[in-house]
């Protein structure tokens, strides 16, 4: 179909409020619904009172992020510390391979999984893995059992795959295009609340410790914060029932056989390429961790002020979503012109945090720390000391750069579909590079690489990452997404028809 064709078909749409597809005319199997705002305006009011607060697609978004808030969010709180608390960094860091090489196999494929099973459960079984994760982490504490920790791991990390896989496609697919910034934001300063609340528990509870790792009491509370991050995923809408602000329904894929599911991961890859230029971007987006929290934060501070660090890392990662989320759902730019802020915001926070980290890092080696990376306490800064402030506005910063540059990077590739089902493919596809990204950090670090190298790699890497997006910014992104053009997994077009039939005979 010609895009003058699908332009016209959007101008009748928005003219006489009945899409011509509501109408029977779907012309191919590549061809997918345009869900007018006129179609759908009276369509299904939301109800009044709490339960219209609930039904909200924003209430539904936060909801979603107090989810990762005690989930993920735990999880960070605690990698936030260095070598999740632990003196030893050894078995977290051989955990964090594990969890990452299983995060990055399971993300793959887990938009197949979310399209068969559904979003709730997928996002219920994702959740299950962060309390064995921490309860493996206190279970050392006690009996220095290395082995569960990395199993623990690796159990994390097929659960993460499942449940971030959830997470992209609906906050992704709920708000309008309008609002998608706004409502990534809303999730990010959520879900990383999580990691402030965490790191202002390790931080209570460790002030006046001279140990340098962290407390069983620490653990246990952050043990019960994640099983309940099970319970609150079973209060989230169902996503058919789900009708964004502009009154278009969420179209649920139809639950098809693991072998269509499969094809439909290809096809998407087929049909829309682009989501390869973002590859290396995602590669990039979780690889700094390993510097930022083994290296920089795990050595050179002890542990009240590695504590007290991660809660400004994190409080600076909700202040940098917030701003980010405003100005890519600014309604005085076009979606086009807004993409290319993004991208220039990006790229000048990406040389301006990394030039920073490379000058401290000119201070310190690998070699004037034990292997096992500890390091007398004569080396580590405290919060008293006086060169403390400038150290921590640092690490706040590459809390903006973390922020900044994954909000952006769900924004753009939530800016190439509306789709449940193919933003279920896409956030899969995020997961699993950024978890092999991980990997590959945390295996050089293991392998004894120069801190600098791991530096020069991390930055690298970070706007290498922005660069080579640079084409989809400048081809794929259009100011709005015309689902006429856009291919999707194969049978969802009349999924949409369906719907689309439904709600115009609904008005009728």
């Amino acid at each position: 179909m010609s895009s003058d064709s699908a332009s016209d078909k959007a101008v009748h749409a928005d003219e006489k409020g009945v899409h011509p597809a509501a109408a029977g005319k779907v012309n191919d199997a590549s061809d997918v619904i345009v869900l007018s705002h006129a179609t759908f305006a009276s369509a299904a009011p939301r109800r009044r009172g709490p339960l219209g607060i609930y039904d909200h697609t924003a209430c539904q978004v936060a909801l979603l992020g107090l989810v990762c808030f005690l989930g993920p969010g735990m999880f960070n709180a605690l990698s936030g510390i260095g070598g999740g608390g632990q003196v030893d960094r050894t078995p977290s860091i051989n955990s964090s391979i594990a969890l990452y090489s299983v995060f990055a196999v399971m993300a793959f494929f887990s938009g197949s999984i979310h399209n068969t099973i559904g979003s709730k459960p997928t996002l219920f079984i994702g959740t299950l893995g962060y309390s064995l994760y921490i309860g493996s982490l206190l279970s050392y504490n006690f009996n220095q059992n290395g082995g569960f920790v990395i199993g623990a791991g690796a159990v994390l990390g097929a659960c993460a795959g499942l449940l971030w896989c959830s997470q992209g496609a609906l906050m992704l697919s709920y708000p309008a295009e309008r609002e998608k910034g706004r409502y990534i934001s809303i999730f990010w300063v959520i879900f990383n609340l999580g990691a402030v609340l965490g790191a202002a528990i390790a931080m209570g509870l460790s002030w006046h410790s001279t140990s340098n790792t962290v407390s069983n009491g620490t653990y246990i509370a952050f043990l019960v914060l994640t099983a309940l991050g099970a319970f609150v995923s079973l209060t989230l809408k169902s996503p058919g029932k789900v009708r964004r602000t502009d009154g278009v329904p969420v179209v649920v894929p139809k639950q098809m056989g693991w072998t269509d599911e499969f094809r439909g991961l290809i096809r998407v890859l087929h049909t829309d390429p682009w989501i390869v230029l973002l590859f290396p971007l995602f590669l990039a987006s979780n690889w700094f961790y390993t510097w930022q929290f083994n290296i920089y934060n795990g050595l050179l501070f002890t542990l009240r002020t590695r504590a007290l660090n991660s809660f400004i890392y994190w409080l600076s990662q909700m202040v940098g979503s917030f701003c980010i989320g405003l100005l890519l759902d600014s309604p005085r730019l076009a979606r086009r012109t807004r993409a290319w802020i993004g991208w220039g915001v990006a790229i000048c926070i990406v040389f301006a945090v990394w030039g920073g980290s490379y000058h401290v890092q000119l201070g310190y080696t690998r070699a004037d720390k034990p292997s096992e990376g500890l390091g007398s306490e004569y080396y580590r800064t405290d919060v008293h000391s006086p060169e403390y402030g400038g150290l921590a506005v640092l690490y706040a910063c590459m809390g903006l750069l973390d922020s900044i540059t994954q909000c952006f990077t769900y924004w753009l590739f939530g800016a190439m579909s509306n789709d449940l089902a193919k933003l279920a493919h896409f956030a899969g596809f995020y997961k699993s590079v950024q978890s092999a990204g991980s990997v590959g950090a945390f295996a050089l670090d293991k392998d004894g690489a120069s801190f600098m190298a791991e530096l020069g790699v991390g930055w690298g890497l970070n706007a290498a990452g922005l660069i080579i997006a640079l084409p989809v910014l400048a081809f794929r992104v259009t100011e709005t997404t015309d689902a006429l053009q856009e291919k999707t997994v194969e049978g969802r077009e009349q999924d949409i028809k369906q719907i689309v039939d439904k709600v115009v005979h609904e008005n009728n």
